[in-house]
Protein backbone atom coordinates (compact mmCIF):
# COMPACT_ATOMS: atom_id res chain seq x y z
CA UNK A 1 0.00 0.00 0.00
CA UNK A 2 1.26 3.98 -1.00
CA UNK A 3 1.44 5.80 2.19
CA UNK A 4 -0.59 9.06 1.40
CA UNK A 5 2.21 11.43 3.24
CA UNK A 6 0.78 14.51 1.96
CA UNK A 7 -2.20 13.56 4.63
CA UNK A 8 -0.12 13.08 7.45
CA UNK A 9 2.30 16.13 6.47
CA UNK A 10 -1.18 18.19 6.58
CA UNK A 11 -2.27 16.85 10.33
CA UNK A 12 0.98 17.75 12.12
CA UNK A 13 0.83 21.31 10.43
CA UNK A 14 -2.47 21.74 11.39
CA UNK A 15 -1.76 20.66 15.10
CA UNK A 16 0.76 23.53 14.90
CA UNK A 17 -1.50 25.92 13.82
CA UNK A 18 -2.90 25.20 16.64
CA UNK A 19 -0.54 26.01 18.58
CA UNK A 20 0.86 28.89 17.10
CA UNK A 21 -2.82 30.83 16.94
CA UNK A 22 -2.51 29.91 21.21
CA UNK A 23 0.85 31.79 21.14
CA UNK A 24 -0.22 34.94 19.21
CA UNK A 25 -2.70 35.59 21.98
CA UNK A 26 -0.32 35.35 24.09
CA UNK A 27 1.66 38.34 21.81
CA UNK A 28 4.18 35.80 20.52
CA UNK A 29 4.56 35.41 17.10
CA UNK A 30 6.63 33.01 15.16
CA UNK A 31 9.24 33.94 12.21
CA UNK A 32 11.07 31.84 10.34
CA UNK A 33 14.29 33.01 8.53
CA UNK A 34 15.45 31.48 5.20
CA UNK A 35 18.95 31.94 4.52
CA UNK A 36 20.19 30.87 0.75
CA UNK A 37 23.22 31.42 -1.26
CA UNK A 38 23.11 30.90 -4.82
CA UNK A 39 20.57 30.44 -7.40
CA UNK A 40 20.29 26.33 -7.16
CA UNK A 41 17.22 25.77 -8.68
CA UNK A 42 16.37 22.51 -6.31
CA UNK A 43 16.90 24.77 -3.31
CA UNK A 44 14.51 27.49 -4.67
CA UNK A 45 11.80 24.63 -4.59
CA UNK A 46 12.78 23.46 -1.19
CA UNK A 47 12.84 26.66 -0.43
CA UNK A 48 9.37 27.79 -1.72
CA UNK A 49 7.75 24.56 -0.14
CA UNK A 50 9.06 25.22 2.94
CA UNK A 51 7.12 28.95 3.32
CA UNK A 52 4.46 28.02 1.80
CA UNK A 53 4.07 25.38 4.55
CA UNK A 54 4.48 27.99 6.79
CA UNK A 55 2.24 30.59 5.78
CA UNK A 56 0.08 27.79 6.18
CA UNK A 57 0.87 27.44 9.41
CA UNK A 58 0.64 30.70 10.59
CA UNK A 59 4.48 31.29 10.41
CA UNK A 60 5.82 34.08 9.30
CA UNK A 61 8.78 33.48 6.77
CA UNK A 62 11.89 36.10 5.43
CA UNK A 63 14.11 34.94 3.16
CA UNK A 64 17.58 35.95 2.80
CA UNK A 65 19.46 35.47 -0.28
CA UNK A 66 23.21 36.00 -0.98
CA UNK A 67 25.42 35.87 -3.73
CA UNK A 68 27.27 32.75 -4.31
CA UNK A 69 30.53 34.12 -3.67
CA UNK A 70 29.90 35.65 -0.43
CA UNK A 71 32.58 34.40 2.06
CA UNK A 72 32.27 31.92 4.63
CA UNK A 73 32.73 35.31 6.95
CA UNK A 74 30.49 37.33 5.31
CA UNK A 75 27.55 34.37 5.96
CA UNK A 76 28.33 33.75 9.54
CA UNK A 77 27.84 37.76 9.98
CA UNK A 78 24.45 37.43 8.04
CA UNK A 79 23.83 34.58 10.68
CA UNK A 80 25.44 35.95 13.70
CA UNK A 81 22.63 39.32 12.82
CA UNK A 82 19.49 37.06 13.02
CA UNK A 83 20.81 35.61 15.79
CA UNK A 84 20.65 38.66 17.63
CA UNK A 85 17.49 39.82 16.15
CA UNK A 86 14.70 39.49 18.77
CA UNK A 87 11.74 39.22 16.53
CA UNK A 88 13.49 36.00 14.57
CA UNK A 89 12.30 32.54 16.23
CA UNK A 90 13.91 30.27 14.05
CA UNK A 91 17.10 30.35 10.87
CA UNK A 92 16.96 27.81 8.56
CA UNK A 93 19.83 27.58 5.88
CA UNK A 94 19.42 25.77 2.94
CA UNK A 95 21.92 23.20 2.42
CA UNK A 96 24.17 22.94 0.14
CA UNK A 97 26.12 25.71 0.03
CA UNK A 98 29.44 26.44 -2.21
CA UNK A 99 32.10 24.20 -1.83
CA UNK A 100 34.33 27.52 -0.45
CA UNK A 101 32.06 27.40 2.77
CA UNK A 102 32.16 24.48 5.48
CA UNK A 103 29.17 23.94 6.05
CA UNK A 104 29.82 22.56 9.46
CA UNK A 105 30.85 26.27 10.67
CA UNK A 106 28.08 27.64 9.51
CA UNK A 107 26.05 24.93 11.56
CA UNK A 108 27.71 26.39 14.21
CA UNK A 109 26.77 29.84 13.75
CA UNK A 110 23.51 29.04 14.31
CA UNK A 111 22.38 29.76 17.83
CA UNK A 112 21.83 26.57 19.51
CA UNK A 113 18.10 28.35 20.29
CA UNK A 114 17.02 29.41 16.79
CA UNK A 115 18.29 26.01 15.02
CA UNK A 116 15.25 24.89 13.28
CA UNK A 117 17.03 21.96 11.55
CA UNK A 118 19.25 20.58 14.79
CA UNK A 119 22.22 21.03 12.63
CA UNK A 120 24.41 23.28 15.33
CA UNK A 121 26.67 20.42 17.33
CA UNK A 122 25.24 21.89 20.51
CA UNK A 123 22.19 20.86 19.43
CA UNK A 124 22.94 17.32 17.57
CA UNK A 125 24.98 16.18 20.42
CA UNK A 126 22.30 16.72 23.15
CA UNK A 127 19.77 14.47 20.85
CA UNK A 128 22.18 11.55 19.89
CA UNK A 129 22.58 11.61 23.93
CA UNK A 130 19.06 11.36 24.05
CA UNK A 131 17.91 14.37 26.02
CA UNK A 132 15.02 16.39 25.55
CA UNK A 133 15.26 18.30 22.76
CA UNK A 134 14.39 18.96 18.73
CA UNK A 135 14.71 15.76 16.61
CA UNK A 136 16.42 16.32 12.89
CA UNK A 137 13.30 16.81 10.35
CA UNK A 138 13.46 14.41 8.58
CA UNK A 139 13.44 11.56 11.03
CA UNK A 140 10.62 13.64 12.71
CA UNK A 141 9.40 12.23 9.42
CA UNK A 142 9.97 9.05 9.24
CA UNK A 143 8.89 8.32 12.87
CA UNK A 144 5.58 10.12 12.66
CA UNK A 145 4.71 8.64 9.34
CA UNK A 146 5.30 4.81 11.16
CA UNK A 147 3.22 6.25 13.85
CA UNK A 148 0.34 7.49 11.33
CA UNK A 149 0.09 4.07 10.03
CA UNK A 150 0.27 2.21 13.75
CA UNK A 151 3.71 0.35 12.55
CA UNK A 152 5.38 -0.72 15.64
CA UNK A 153 9.19 -0.35 15.71
CA UNK A 154 9.79 -2.50 19.07
CA UNK A 155 11.05 -5.77 18.06
CA UNK A 156 11.57 -5.15 14.54
CA UNK A 157 14.74 -5.77 12.01
CA UNK A 158 15.36 -2.48 10.54
CA UNK A 159 17.87 -1.44 7.61
CA UNK A 160 18.60 2.10 7.06
CA UNK A 161 21.05 2.82 4.09
CA UNK A 162 22.90 6.07 4.55
CA UNK A 163 24.93 7.30 7.27
CA UNK A 164 24.32 11.28 6.80
CA UNK A 165 24.06 13.17 9.69
CA UNK A 166 21.24 14.85 8.24
CA UNK A 167 18.82 11.37 8.15
CA UNK A 168 20.86 7.83 8.33
CA UNK A 169 22.67 8.41 12.38
CA UNK A 170 19.41 10.42 14.03
CA UNK A 171 16.99 7.65 11.81
CA UNK A 172 19.08 4.69 13.80
CA UNK A 173 19.26 6.86 17.26
CA UNK A 174 15.35 7.46 16.92
CA UNK A 175 14.47 3.54 15.82
CA UNK A 176 16.77 1.88 18.36
CA UNK A 177 14.83 4.27 21.30
CA UNK A 178 12.05 2.90 19.86
CA UNK A 179 13.07 -0.85 20.56
CA UNK A 180 13.70 -1.84 17.03
CA UNK A 181 16.73 -3.81 15.75
CA UNK A 182 19.12 -1.57 13.66
CA UNK A 183 21.47 -2.39 10.64
CA UNK A 184 23.08 1.29 9.63
CA UNK A 185 24.27 0.26 5.93
CA UNK A 186 26.52 2.42 3.63
CA UNK A 187 28.73 2.69 0.74
CA UNK A 188 31.05 0.56 2.50
CA UNK A 189 28.80 -1.86 3.09
CA UNK A 190 29.00 -5.81 1.35
CA UNK A 191 26.49 -7.53 0.62
CA UNK A 192 23.74 -5.17 0.80
CA UNK A 193 21.23 -7.35 -0.43
CA UNK A 194 21.53 -9.82 2.38
CA UNK A 195 20.79 -7.24 5.27
CA UNK A 196 17.69 -5.67 3.07
CA UNK A 197 16.22 -9.25 2.46
CA UNK A 198 15.58 -9.75 6.13
CA UNK A 199 14.51 -6.69 7.18
CA UNK A 200 11.08 -5.51 8.06
CA UNK A 201 11.55 -2.12 7.63
CA UNK A 202 13.99 -0.33 5.05
CA UNK A 203 14.72 3.00 5.10
CA UNK A 204 17.12 4.22 2.51
CA UNK A 205 18.62 7.73 2.10
CA UNK A 206 21.66 6.94 -0.01
CA UNK A 207 21.00 8.71 -2.91
CA UNK A 208 20.85 6.29 -5.78
CA UNK A 209 18.43 5.92 -8.71
CA UNK A 210 16.75 2.66 -7.93
CA UNK A 211 19.22 1.10 -5.45
CA UNK A 212 16.84 -1.24 -3.84
CA UNK A 213 15.45 -3.36 -6.74
CA UNK A 214 12.16 -6.19 -5.46
CA UNK A 215 14.74 -9.46 -5.26
CA UNK A 216 15.86 -7.30 -2.01
CA UNK A 217 12.28 -6.81 -0.52
CA UNK A 218 10.87 -9.38 1.85
CA UNK A 219 7.50 -10.15 1.21
CA UNK A 220 5.31 -7.60 3.99
CA UNK A 221 8.12 -5.03 4.57
CA UNK A 222 7.92 -1.40 4.85
CA UNK A 223 10.13 0.87 2.48
CA UNK A 224 10.36 4.27 3.63
CA UNK A 225 12.27 6.01 -0.02
CA UNK A 226 14.06 9.54 1.37
CA UNK A 227 15.96 9.37 -1.88
CA UNK A 228 15.91 12.25 -4.45
CA UNK A 229 17.59 11.41 -7.85
CA UNK A 230 16.81 11.82 -11.58
CA UNK A 231 16.48 8.54 -13.56
CA UNK A 232 17.59 8.44 -16.77
CA UNK A 233 15.16 10.15 -18.53
CA UNK A 234 15.60 13.27 -16.07
CA UNK A 235 12.45 12.18 -14.05
CA UNK A 236 12.52 12.67 -10.26
CA UNK A 237 12.85 9.10 -8.74
CA UNK A 238 13.39 7.55 -5.51
CA UNK A 239 16.06 5.04 -4.07
CA UNK A 240 13.83 1.91 -4.54
CA UNK A 241 12.72 0.68 -7.92
CA UNK A 242 9.33 1.76 -6.97
CA UNK A 243 7.23 -0.06 -9.85
CA UNK A 244 8.54 -3.60 -9.29
CA UNK A 245 8.65 -3.20 -5.46
CA UNK A 246 5.89 -2.12 -4.26
CA UNK A 247 3.54 -5.05 -4.90
CA UNK A 248 5.82 -6.82 -2.33
CA UNK A 249 5.08 -4.21 0.40
CA UNK A 250 2.74 -3.69 2.87
CA UNK A 251 3.59 -0.01 3.00
CA UNK A 252 5.79 2.09 0.50
CA UNK A 253 6.33 5.88 0.42
CA UNK A 254 6.42 7.42 -3.41
CA UNK A 255 8.87 9.91 -4.40
CA UNK A 256 7.60 12.91 -5.07
CA UNK A 257 4.99 13.44 -2.76
CA UNK A 258 6.44 10.98 0.57
CA UNK A 259 8.97 11.65 3.10
CA UNK A 260 9.67 15.49 1.65
CA UNK A 261 6.53 16.99 2.72
CA UNK A 262 6.34 15.15 6.03
CA UNK A 263 9.57 16.69 6.03
CA UNK A 264 8.85 19.92 5.71
CA UNK A 265 5.80 19.50 8.33
CA UNK A 266 8.37 18.96 11.12
CA UNK A 267 10.09 21.90 9.99
CA UNK A 268 6.97 23.51 10.75
CA UNK A 269 6.76 21.64 14.22
CA UNK A 270 10.29 22.86 15.32
CA UNK A 271 9.85 26.02 14.40
CA UNK A 272 6.07 25.89 16.32
CA UNK A 273 8.53 23.82 19.24
CA UNK A 274 11.18 26.94 19.55
CA UNK A 275 8.26 29.69 20.18
CA UNK A 276 7.04 27.78 22.96
CA UNK A 277 10.02 27.80 24.85
CA UNK A 278 10.24 32.19 24.69
CA UNK A 279 7.04 31.71 27.06
CA UNK A 280 8.23 28.47 28.99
Amino acid sequence: MVINCKEIADEIIMKSKERIEKLKKLGVYPKLAVVMVGNDEASKIYVHNKTEACEKAGIETEEFIYNENISEKGLIGAIENLNSDPLVTGILVQMPLPKHIDETEICRAISPKKDVDVFNPQNFGSFMLGNKSLIPCTAYGIIKILEYKEISLSGKNCVIIGRSNIVGKPTALLFTNHDATVTLCHSKTKDLKSFCMNADIIVSAAGVPKLVTKDMVKPGAVIIDVGINRDENGKICGDVDFENAEPLCSYITPVPGGVGPVTVAALINNTTELAYSKII
